[in-house]
């Protein structure tokens, strides 16, 4: 039972830091965020309401200058002031804004912010057990060859995420008569922004799949949705 205990006291902590990470981002969403009140995008997240049986879908702006859009554990969406900048200075439009609305709603709607916590606390057991093993055959790097495999693992599940996600968006703007197109056109955008960013990092070392393989993936559903 003691040659255990390591492990269940690495899963307790992870539980532990997660519960306070998830309250404190949670604090600092509710103080630096207010609901998007923009008329166009409004009309597009409407489109999204009535596809998905909803009243309404509302949306945050988070007061941060990065690009991104995010989904909290407790379901609520939100973009940056960053990204809501892009679109009112006219560098990305309303619709290929909507494709990231559509994308957080799939990590919500497919459990993927609830469920990390599961993967957070599993993935400290594993650091912590591999640590143990590797420790003791490679003294010295055991340990941090241990963290790297960890990191891998994380990486690959997080890019697992992102497909399914994307999927979810897909079929959502199509059914909202949106179409993919703004969401592909999107990843092209993205991938602009941040070239020389890791555009040389093999993809298995990325949390996000590369951008012709994000699209490559839509495509190939719109094909199964073509022959359905």
């Amino acid at each position: 039972m003691l040659k255990f205990l390591p492990i269940l006291l690495a899963v307790l902590y992870g539980v532990a830091m997660y519960h306070f990470s998830a309250r404190r981002t949670r604090r600092d969403l509710d103080a630096r965020s207010t609901e998007l009140a923009d008329p166009g995008l409004r009309r597009l997240t409407d489109r999204l309401a009535q596809a998905l049986d909803l009243p309404r879908i509302r949306v945050n702006v988070y007061e941060v200058d990065a690009v991104n859009g995010l989904a909290a554990p407790d379901g609520r969406i939100f973009i940056t002031r960053g990204f809501y900048q892009k679109y009112r200075a006219g560098e990305v439009s309303g619709e290929e804004l909507i494709s990231v609305i559509a994308h957080e709603l799939g990590h919500v709607a497919l459990g993927h912010s609830r469920r990390r916590m599961i993967d957070f606390s599993g993935q400290n057991a594993l650091r912590t057990a591999l640590g143990m093993v590797l420790g003791r055959i490679i003294p010295g790097i055991g340990y941090y060859l241990a963290g790297l495999l960890t990191s891998l693992l994380a990486a690959r599940l997080s890019r697992g995420d992102e497909y399914e996600a994307d999927a979810y968006a897909a079929a959502l703007l199509t059914k909202a008569g949106i179409g993919t197109a703004p969401q592909k056109s999107l990843f092209a955008k993205l991938e602009s922004w941040t070239a020389g960013r890791g555009g040389t990092t093999p993809a298995w070392l990325l949390s996000h799949p590369k951008t012709d393989e994000r699209v490559a993936a839509i495509e190939a559903l719109e094909s199964r949705w073509k022959l359905s």
